[in-house]
């Protein structure tokens, strides 16, 4: 991402790091939630004039600008349906919202935490969207990418639509890369562990420059984008957890425990750490140069030229594992989801809306284009018409990278991800030394609070 969408991008990736330290309130279930327009209590006339209210968490000014536009050209495509709309919402506030009803209830919603899809999906709080699929004739695993389709449904129940995406890759300093005689970006973890080590410079008891900030505590190096490159399987076809099972797991685990140790140590590296600038500021240490290498989301290359750093930026894929090498190019991938509040009565107009801004090419890629996100339409990500950073094109390829993952939808959210998260903690620090036998216990816990939320 480049440009001026970075403070909103920026407190989206807030709100889903707090998704996954804190799940939000459980979603009310709803007794009568309608779902669709044939063979549901869908029954307005979208060819008549109406209003609906759309809802969006967007803040910053140009984004705000970007999504009006979005919603002005679909007014002048149905001069018939006039959209309200309204701006800076969370899930909080969308979960009360749907909750109480009401004509001050949203009828259009759009979020950023696609963790919580589980939650709007079994709770119906959302519509089911496959009727009106059906009935206007779209495939969704023809029009979206694979994570992005996977990431909007869950347990055979599709409540959203992606509306762009987030992709997760490796920026790294080309002048640092040079300066140790490193001539391309690392392909497996293998040669990203020796890169690592090989552009650290120590000095005294810290460093001078650090390869790469290892720890989960560094910004975007979680559990979840870190094990994504394994290709894991979180859940097996029962829905129990399989983190104990999927030799995924371990290996990643245990990887990322060994490039603590190689580089210093956890305590070494969390006092190095204390001292990083803000995430989201212009002293983070990767605009600085005091780490050479991050795994980051696309934002990262605007905010980071904005800072004019004094070095070459280079953008790759993240590496695979070392047996995995013909998997390189495959990321993770995340994004903004859009539905129809189950309490709304105009399901039928509300559904024009989302289809146009989740399926229309020209749509997508003018958003896209304003915001500097992923364009979440396989028809998008190749339009001509697409305007980018050349180095912006390795995210473009992650999305539509069949190998690409994300985090599976749960009935509890995320929450299944914050004990993945907690058992890293206290393997990096050492607290945890059996990594198989926490893997074990932390799935049982995963089982047993899936069973208590259903």
């Amino acid at each position: 991402m480049s440009g001026n969408s970075r403070t909103s991008q920026s407190n989206r990736s807030r709100r889903r790091s707090a998704a996954a330290l804190a799940v939000t309130a459980s979603i009310a279930l709803f007794a009568s939630a309608c779902t669709g327009q044939s063979n549901s209590s869908a029954t307005d006339d979208a060819s008549k004039e109406t209003t609906i209210t759309f809802w969006h968490g967007w803040s910053a000014p140009e984004e705000v600008k970007a999504i009006q536009a979005n919603v002005d050209a679909f007014q002048k495509a149905h001069p018939n349906i006039h959209v309200k709309v309204v701006g800076n919402i969370n899930d909080d506030k969308i979960n009360q919202a749907l909750r109480a009803g009401g004509s001050n209830a949203p009828d259009v919603v759009s979020s950023f935490t696609t963790n919580n899809v589980g939650k709007f999906c079994s709770s119906k709080a959302f519509v089911d969207l496959a009727p009106f699929l059906k009935k206007d004739g779209i495939d969704p695993a023809k029009t979206f990418p694979k994570a992005m389709n996977e990431y909007t449904q869950f347990d055979g129940r599709r409540c959203t639509l992606p509306l762009l995406g987030d992709a997760y890759a490796l920026y790294y300093n080309k002048d640092a890369f040079k300066a140790a005689g490193i001539a391309n970006p690392p392909r497996t973890w293998g040669e990203f562990a020796a890169d690592a080590k090989k552009l650290t410079k120590a000095k005294g008891d810290s460093y001078e420059q650090l390869g790469f900030m290892p720890t989960y505590h560094g910004y975007e190096s979680t559990t979840e984008h870190y094990l994504a490159q394994w290709s894991p399987t979180y859940f097996d076809s029962s829905g129990k957890s399989n983190i104990a099972k999927d030799p995924a797991f371990a290996k990643g685990l245990a990887f990322q425990k060994q490039l603590v140790d190689d580089l210093g140590g956890f305590q070494k590296l969390e006092k190095f750490r204390s001292g990083f600038g803000d995430e989201f500021g212009a002293k983070h240490p990767f605009h600085l140069g005091q780490v050479a290498m991050q795994l980051d989301g696309e934002w990262r290359l605007g905010m980071a030229e904005d800072t004019k750093p004094k070095f070459e930026i280079g953008v790759a894929p993240l590496p695979v594992p070392d047996d995995q090498a013909a998997t390189y190019g495959k990321g993770y991938i995340t994004g903004t989801i859009a539905g129809i509040a189950a309490t709304s009565s105009k399901q039928n107009a509300a559904w024009e809306l989302v289809k146009y801004m989740t399926t229309n090419t020209e749509a997508v890629v003018n958003f896209a284009n304003a915001i500097h996100n992923v364009p979440s339409t396989l028809d998008a990500l190749k339009s001509p018409n697409l305007k980018y950073d050349p180095r912006f094109k390795t995210f473009l390829d992650i999305a539509q990278n069949p190998a690409s993952t994300t985090s599976p939808a749960s009935v509890n959210g995320g929450q299944y991800l914050v004990s993945v998260q907690n058992l890293g903690y206290d393997v990096e620090k050492g607290k945890q030394g059996d990594i198989k036998a926490g893997l074990e216990k932390t799935a049982k816990e995963i089982d047993t609070a899936i069973d208590q939320a259903k």
